[in-house]
């Protein structure tokens, strides 16, 4: 600690600002499952690693909207990151943002995919399924037809992947607050209706309906389609879109929180995120089997988390999918098996909380059980750090971390949590940039003197 300044009778404060690295094990969350003693499978899983962080650390829940609201990834990240409060662009934005495709400002898009289907004597169209990883060729010839299609209803379409995977941009379009055509639920809704959220994307719903009804027509008749009835292959005849949104005017992170931000993405979704928020990324994709190499992956993202703040990152974002992909197979065990092979690749957290601020929690809760996807129910948090008091809590799940610290938390509230922690905390009340940002700022716009008006240097 530093002696007072001229006139002053307090010390000067000592530069212990530390970096945040949060680790998000994607749809973490679950529900207590018979088969598994009536525990989740965080809570039934063998997790030495995580018990003892929250043996060093604190812990609570994450309900990222509260209670009974179920979040998608892509809105959960978004208000974890600070930015509940800034107009979400949709996530057609961030997905071709990070297939490498530069999306125009102030121009309706959305994702759009080929599907299989199914015809009711009532003219409801059922999805029946998705394009296959075999499917590739098919799915690019199917994709190549539907491009003058687009351009007769004013709209471009561009490919973003094998797996029949577009983005339809409508530049005729400002407004892309239209519902999805996609039911998401296909065992309980068909093909949905596009419909405007807005009166001032009426114009973009009714061009959308109209190509995706003429698209329909081509892929019915399309030869790829034809054969694959022949050969007792689904046909890929429906186009369907989730996801519309705008991307208009998003500050940066760096400038919306007040610190630079950084990320070890896993899928495109992130790399669009970071791409869409300017922060530098790693990106790492996922191995192929989870229940065997996922340590290693995480002891692999760890490392590229380090190296992000070597280079100036004061947070690092790390993220895994394979908790979530396990959780969708509605094989409780499965999730079981997938956390504890995570387990050991997160060992090198201990050593990174001995400087840092570090975090592990989900996004969402996925369970593993029911007809559902996601759901509202908790998900654990741990914190750790040289700052951070240690409660009772001696091992992570659900249910230990009821009792911790922290209580339930959402995710606007995790990033201002965090960054506390770090000894960065916006000093409310201060007024050093031109917005509030959730961090003292690294680097507010300092009064500089122009050459002439420099005159001696004070010693």
């Amino acid at each position: 600690m530093r002696g007072p300044g001229y006139g002053e009778g307090q010390p000067r404060l000592d530069d212990d600002r530390l970096p945040v690295v949060l680790v998000v094990l994607d749809g973490l969350g679950d529900r207590p499952v018979p088969g598994l003693g009536d525990r989740t499978p965080s809570e039934a899983a063998h997790t030495p690693v995580l018990d003892a962080l929250a043996a060093r650390g604190s812990s609570g829940w994450h309900l990222p909207f509260g209670w009974g609201r179920a979040p998608s990834s892509e809105l959960a990240h978004w208000a974890m990151f600070g930015y509940a409060d800034v107009p979400f662009p949709g996530r057609a934005v961030l997905e071709a943002l990070g297939a490498g495709i530069e999306v125009p400002a102030d121009v309706a898009v959305t994702h759009a995919a080929l599907r299989t289907s199914s015809l009711g004597p009532d003219g409801r169209v059922w999805i029946t399924g998705r394009t296959a990883g075999w499917d590739g060729d098919d799915a690019a010839a199917l994709l190549e037809a539907l491009v003058p299609v687009a351009e007769a209803h004013g709209a471009r379409l561009e490919t973003l992947g094998g797996r029949g995977e577009a983005l339809l941009v409508l530049p005729d379009h400002a407004d892309g607050a239209v519902t999805d055509s996609d039911p998401f639920f296909e065992d309980r809704h068909p093909w949905l209706r596009v419909l405007a959220c807005e009166e001032s994307a009426s114009g973009t719903a009714e061009a959308l309906e109209s190509l995706l009804l003429e698209a329909r027509a081509v892929l019915v008749e399309h030869p790829v389609n034809v054969a694959r009835r022949d050969g007792d292959r689904p046909p890929l005849d429906v186009l369907t879109t989730k996801w519309s949104g705008t991307r208009g005017a998003v500050p940066r992170f760096a400038e919306h929180v007040g610190v630079p931000g950084a990320a070890v993405t896993s899928t495109r979704l992130y790399r669009g995120l970071a791409a869409l928020l300017d922060m530098r990324a790693r990106h790492l994709p996922p191995h192929l089997d989870p229940r065997r190499d996922l340590g290693t992956e995480l002891a692999d993202r760890l490392a590229a988390a380090q190296e992000l703040l070597a280079g100036g990152a004061a947070f690092v974002h790390v993220h895994t999918k394979a908790t979530d992909d396990a959780g969708h197979t509605k094989q409780p065990r499965a999730k079981l098996e997938v956390l504890e092979a995570a387990d050991p690749g997160l060992a090198g957290l201990h050593e990174l909380a001995g400087r840092a601020i570090v975090a592990v929690t989900g996004d969402h809760a996925t369970p593993s059980t029911g007809g559902v996807l996601h759901t509202g129910d908790p998900t654990p948090l741990v914190v750790a750090g040289p700052t951070v008091r240690q409660d009772a809590v001696t091992a992570f799940g659900e249910g230990p971390a009821a009792a911790g610290w922290y209580g339930a938390l959402q995710a606007r509230e995790l990033l201002p949590l965090l960054l506390g922690h770090a000894n960065r905390a916006a000093f409310l009340g201060h007024r050093a940039t031109t917005r509030p940002t959730a961090a003292l700022p690294d680097a507010p716009e300092p009064m500089v003197l122009p050459p002439g008006a420099r005159g001696r240097r004070p010693s």
